[in-house]
């Protein structure tokens, strides 16, 4: 059990409804490593990085429809545990924000709602107990996948963004 964090250091979220596919590089979503890897998030951080107002819907979501192929993460984003003497684990989570198969929010399935302004504005969900994680368990829809990114409407500005979360 170690602690992990995955982190986007900038993106322009895109706004979509539930259901539908997503855009690459708009989003940032975390997904079991097997069948069955258990997750629990303990953080979600966001800071505004835009240079207007730009009011942003943001949601944490369970995925319906989950990825296939992962595209590997890009310069200023990573995926790595926070203790240097952590395992490697032989199914390590799968931190991504592009893929080949697109993933879906589910319409039924969310979570929590961040909506906050990019504009400088910050936003940081914190569980203060560990029963209040937001749990994973595998690698398949609709339990084995967690995304952040934007509802439709608003303007999604300029974000930066963390994930704190372990691995059992």
């Amino acid at each position: 059990m170690a602690k992990w964090s995955f982190k986007v250091s900038s993106f322009t979220p895109v706004a979509v409804l539930d259901a539908t596919n997503f855009t690459d590089a708009g989003y940032m979503a975390l997904m079991g490593g097997s069948s069955t890897q258990k997750i629990e998030v303990s953080e979600i951080y966001m800071g505004g990085q835009a240079v207007a107002s730009a009011p942003s819907l943001m949601v944490v979501s369970r995925d319906s429809t989950v990825q296939v192929t992962p595209t590997a993460l890009g310069a200023g984003n990573s995926n790595a545990a926070l203790d240097p003497a952590t395992a490697a684990l032989a199914a390590p989570p799968i931190a991504f924000v592009a893929s080949g198969t697109k993933r879906q929010r589910s319409a039924t399935l969310g979570l929590l709602n961040l909506s906050y302004n990019a504009f400088g504005g910050i936003v940081r969900w914190h569980a203060y107990d560990p029963s209040e994680n937001l749990k994973m368990l595998g690698n398949v829809a609709s339990f084995g996948e967690l995304s952040l990114s934007a509802y439709s409407g608003g303007t999604p500005g300029l974000t930066g963004a963390h994930m704190i979360y372990e691995t059992f």
